[in-house]
Protein backbone atom coordinates (compact mmCIF):
# COMPACT_ATOMS: atom_id res chain seq x y z
CA UNK A 1 0.00 0.00 0.00
CA UNK A 2 1.61 3.36 -0.63
CA UNK A 3 0.42 6.30 1.44
CA UNK A 4 0.44 10.06 0.54
CA UNK A 5 1.51 12.22 3.40
CA UNK A 6 -0.02 15.32 4.57
CA UNK A 7 1.96 16.29 8.05
CA UNK A 8 3.14 14.52 10.87
CA UNK A 9 2.27 15.13 14.68
CA UNK A 10 3.09 13.91 18.37
CA UNK A 11 0.67 10.61 18.78
CA UNK A 12 -0.62 11.29 21.85
CA UNK A 13 -2.19 14.30 20.37
CA UNK A 14 -5.25 11.43 19.07
CA UNK A 15 -7.11 9.71 21.28
CA UNK A 16 -7.99 7.19 18.35
CA UNK A 17 -3.81 5.61 18.65
CA UNK A 18 -4.66 4.85 22.15
CA UNK A 19 -5.99 1.81 21.45
CA UNK A 20 -4.39 1.26 18.05
CA UNK A 21 -0.96 0.42 16.50
CA UNK A 22 -2.14 -0.10 12.88
CA UNK A 23 -3.06 2.89 10.83
CA UNK A 24 -6.64 4.08 11.83
CA UNK A 25 -9.36 6.24 10.09
CA UNK A 26 -9.34 10.46 11.41
CA UNK A 27 -13.32 10.59 11.29
CA UNK A 28 -14.17 13.01 9.27
CA UNK A 29 -11.44 14.38 7.30
CA UNK A 30 -10.73 13.37 3.93
CA UNK A 31 -7.62 14.33 1.63
CA UNK A 32 -7.33 13.55 -1.92
CA UNK A 33 -9.46 12.71 -4.47
CA UNK A 34 -11.94 12.12 -1.50
CA UNK A 35 -9.58 9.32 -0.30
CA UNK A 36 -9.72 8.67 3.64
CA UNK A 37 -7.26 10.20 6.05
CA UNK A 38 -5.84 7.92 8.40
CA UNK A 39 -3.89 8.40 11.37
CA UNK A 40 -0.22 6.20 10.30
CA UNK A 41 1.50 5.74 14.42
CA UNK A 42 5.09 5.70 13.73
CA UNK A 43 6.68 5.20 17.79
CA UNK A 44 5.28 8.41 19.91
CA UNK A 45 4.66 10.30 16.32
CA UNK A 46 1.94 9.91 13.76
CA UNK A 47 1.50 11.04 9.78
CA UNK A 48 -1.61 11.89 8.97
CA UNK A 49 -1.74 9.80 5.12
CA UNK A 50 -4.27 8.65 2.61
CA UNK A 51 -4.13 5.49 0.26
CA UNK A 52 -2.19 6.97 -2.90
CA UNK A 53 -1.86 5.57 -6.44
CA UNK A 54 1.17 6.46 -8.83
CA UNK A 55 -1.86 6.35 -11.56
CA UNK A 56 -3.17 9.30 -9.68
CA UNK A 57 0.14 11.73 -9.98
CA UNK A 58 -0.98 13.05 -13.61
CA UNK A 59 -4.19 14.34 -11.78
CA UNK A 60 -2.71 16.79 -9.47
CA UNK A 61 -3.70 20.31 -10.12
CA UNK A 62 -4.75 23.33 -8.02
CA UNK A 63 -7.54 21.86 -6.26
CA UNK A 64 -5.12 19.18 -4.98
CA UNK A 65 -3.30 21.59 -3.21
CA UNK A 66 -6.05 23.17 -1.62
CA UNK A 67 -6.83 19.96 -0.42
CA UNK A 68 -3.54 19.58 0.58
CA UNK A 69 -3.58 22.19 3.11
CA UNK A 70 -6.82 21.85 3.89
CA UNK A 71 -5.98 18.44 6.01
CA UNK A 72 -3.11 20.24 7.38
CA UNK A 73 -4.93 23.13 8.64
CA UNK A 74 -7.98 20.40 9.96
CA UNK A 75 -4.98 19.40 12.10
CA UNK A 76 -3.52 22.13 13.22
CA UNK A 77 -6.99 23.30 14.92
CA UNK A 78 -6.26 20.71 17.67
CA UNK A 79 -2.30 19.78 17.73
CA UNK A 80 1.35 20.83 16.32
CA UNK A 81 2.25 19.75 12.83
CA UNK A 82 4.83 19.68 10.86
CA UNK A 83 3.66 20.19 7.29
CA UNK A 84 5.12 17.90 3.87
CA UNK A 85 5.51 19.34 0.92
CA UNK A 86 2.85 19.03 -1.60
CA UNK A 87 3.39 15.40 -3.28
CA UNK A 88 5.47 13.99 -0.82
CA UNK A 89 4.34 9.71 -0.79
CA UNK A 90 6.23 6.70 0.22
CA UNK A 91 5.39 3.04 -1.82
CA UNK A 92 4.81 1.52 1.60
CA UNK A 93 4.44 0.94 5.28
CA UNK A 94 8.15 -0.37 5.74
CA UNK A 95 9.33 3.19 3.67
CA UNK A 96 7.25 5.27 6.35
CA UNK A 97 8.35 3.98 8.91
CA UNK A 98 12.16 3.68 7.93
CA UNK A 99 11.46 7.64 7.25
CA UNK A 100 10.27 8.77 10.48
CA UNK A 101 12.75 6.68 12.11
CA UNK A 102 15.71 8.50 10.16
CA UNK A 103 14.03 11.90 11.10
CA UNK A 104 13.19 11.05 14.21
CA UNK A 105 15.14 13.72 16.34
CA UNK A 106 14.64 15.80 13.61
CA UNK A 107 10.54 15.84 13.80
CA UNK A 108 10.87 15.73 17.74
CA UNK A 109 13.25 18.63 17.80
CA UNK A 110 10.60 20.43 15.58
CA UNK A 111 7.42 19.82 17.10
CA UNK A 112 9.23 21.19 20.26
CA UNK A 113 10.56 24.21 18.93
CA UNK A 114 7.08 25.11 17.02
CA UNK A 115 4.42 23.86 19.67
CA UNK A 116 1.94 26.47 20.19
CA UNK A 117 3.05 28.38 17.31
CA UNK A 118 1.21 30.17 14.52
CA UNK A 119 2.28 31.95 11.15
CA UNK A 120 1.23 35.02 10.03
CA UNK A 121 1.58 35.76 6.48
CA UNK A 122 1.51 39.27 4.88
CA UNK A 123 1.75 40.48 1.59
CA UNK A 124 3.67 44.55 1.08
CA UNK A 125 2.83 46.07 -2.24
CA UNK A 126 4.87 49.33 -2.47
CA UNK A 127 6.29 51.33 -5.54
CA UNK A 128 9.48 50.15 -6.54
CA UNK A 129 11.69 53.75 -6.55
CA UNK A 130 14.63 51.94 -7.90
CA UNK A 131 13.54 52.66 -11.65
CA UNK A 132 13.22 49.97 -14.70
CA UNK A 133 15.49 46.78 -14.80
CA UNK A 134 18.22 47.60 -17.86
CA UNK A 135 18.60 45.56 -20.88
CA UNK A 136 21.80 44.02 -20.08
CA UNK A 137 23.54 43.83 -23.29
CA UNK A 138 24.81 40.56 -23.84
CA UNK A 139 25.50 41.71 -27.57
CA UNK A 140 28.02 43.87 -26.62
CA UNK A 141 31.58 44.59 -25.16
CA UNK A 142 33.40 46.64 -23.31
CA UNK A 143 32.27 50.42 -22.16
CA UNK A 144 27.90 49.67 -22.55
CA UNK A 145 28.27 46.12 -21.46
CA UNK A 146 30.05 46.93 -18.33
CA UNK A 147 27.68 49.90 -17.85
CA UNK A 148 24.49 47.68 -17.94
CA UNK A 149 26.05 45.40 -15.24
CA UNK A 150 26.71 47.94 -13.23
CA UNK A 151 23.12 49.71 -13.75
CA UNK A 152 21.16 46.66 -13.14
CA UNK A 153 23.73 45.86 -9.89
CA UNK A 154 22.93 49.13 -8.50
CA UNK A 155 19.37 48.86 -8.90
CA UNK A 156 19.15 45.57 -7.11
CA UNK A 157 21.22 46.79 -4.85
CA UNK A 158 18.56 49.40 -3.65
CA UNK A 159 15.61 46.83 -4.35
CA UNK A 160 17.20 44.85 -1.16
CA UNK A 161 18.25 48.01 0.62
CA UNK A 162 14.53 49.19 0.89
CA UNK A 163 12.81 45.57 1.42
CA UNK A 164 15.09 45.27 4.30
CA UNK A 165 14.33 48.32 5.59
CA UNK A 166 10.49 47.29 5.14
CA UNK A 167 10.88 44.10 6.93
CA UNK A 168 13.12 45.89 9.50
CA UNK A 169 10.13 48.10 10.14
CA UNK A 170 7.40 45.38 10.32
CA UNK A 171 9.40 43.67 12.71
CA UNK A 172 9.52 46.72 14.99
CA UNK A 173 5.96 47.15 14.68
CA UNK A 174 4.57 43.30 15.52
CA UNK A 175 7.62 41.66 17.14
CA UNK A 176 7.48 38.28 16.06
CA UNK A 177 9.29 35.17 16.88
CA UNK A 178 10.79 34.58 13.64
CA UNK A 179 10.49 36.22 10.49
CA UNK A 180 11.03 34.89 6.32
CA UNK A 181 10.55 37.24 4.20
CA UNK A 182 10.90 37.17 -0.04
CA UNK A 183 11.03 40.46 -2.20
CA UNK A 184 10.20 40.38 -5.89
CA UNK A 185 9.47 43.19 -8.25
CA UNK A 186 5.99 43.27 -10.40
CA UNK A 187 6.00 44.36 -14.00
CA UNK A 188 3.32 47.18 -12.80
CA UNK A 189 6.52 49.19 -10.88
CA UNK A 190 5.53 47.89 -7.68
CA UNK A 191 7.64 45.60 -5.01
CA UNK A 192 5.58 42.66 -3.40
CA UNK A 193 6.94 41.74 0.02
CA UNK A 194 5.81 37.92 0.98
CA UNK A 195 6.11 38.21 4.73
CA UNK A 196 5.77 35.29 7.18
CA UNK A 197 5.97 35.85 10.79
CA UNK A 198 5.67 33.09 13.53
CA UNK A 199 4.11 33.84 16.77
CA UNK A 200 2.51 32.45 19.53
CA UNK A 201 -1.25 31.34 18.66
CA UNK A 202 -2.18 32.97 22.09
CA UNK A 203 -1.09 36.15 20.70
CA UNK A 204 -3.11 36.19 17.17
CA UNK A 205 -5.43 38.81 18.10
CA UNK A 206 -2.89 41.17 19.23
CA UNK A 207 -1.38 40.33 16.42
CA UNK A 208 -4.34 41.52 14.04
CA UNK A 209 -4.68 44.44 16.47
CA UNK A 210 -1.18 45.69 15.20
CA UNK A 211 -1.60 45.16 12.27
CA UNK A 212 -4.54 47.42 11.76
CA UNK A 213 -2.32 49.90 13.07
CA UNK A 214 0.34 49.18 10.73
CA UNK A 215 -2.40 49.68 7.85
CA UNK A 216 -2.85 53.16 9.59
CA UNK A 217 1.24 54.01 10.11
CA UNK A 218 2.25 52.68 6.64
CA UNK A 219 -0.14 54.54 4.20
CA UNK A 220 2.39 54.56 1.54
CA UNK A 221 1.78 50.07 1.47
CA UNK A 222 -0.83 48.44 0.50
CA UNK A 223 -1.32 45.54 2.86
CA UNK A 224 -2.66 42.29 2.66
CA UNK A 225 -3.17 39.50 5.76
CA UNK A 226 -3.93 36.06 6.45
CA UNK A 227 -3.93 33.53 9.25
CA UNK A 228 -3.28 31.90 11.13
CA UNK A 229 -1.48 29.22 9.42
CA UNK A 230 0.64 25.91 10.20
CA UNK A 231 4.12 27.45 10.39
CA UNK A 232 5.03 26.44 7.07
CA UNK A 233 7.76 28.88 6.40
CA UNK A 234 9.84 27.69 9.55
CA UNK A 235 9.70 24.04 9.54
CA UNK A 236 13.71 23.08 9.27
CA UNK A 237 13.55 20.71 6.21
CA UNK A 238 14.94 16.87 6.67
CA UNK A 239 15.50 14.37 4.55
CA UNK A 240 11.70 13.50 4.39
CA UNK A 241 10.46 16.84 3.76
Amino acid sequence: MSWYAYCIAERNAFAELARHRRPTPLEGLSGLFGNQVFLFPAGDLTVLVSEHNAEDDVRLDQQCQKDHARVIASCFKTCTVLPFRFHTTFEDDDALRRSVRSNHRHFVANLERLHGKAEMHLKVLVDDTCGENGKILTDRVGKEYLESLHKNAAQQRERQSKARALSVQMQRMFLPLDTEVTCKRLDQGKMLLDVAHLIDKKTVERYQNKYSSATQAMKDCRMQLSGPWPPYHFVQRGAAN
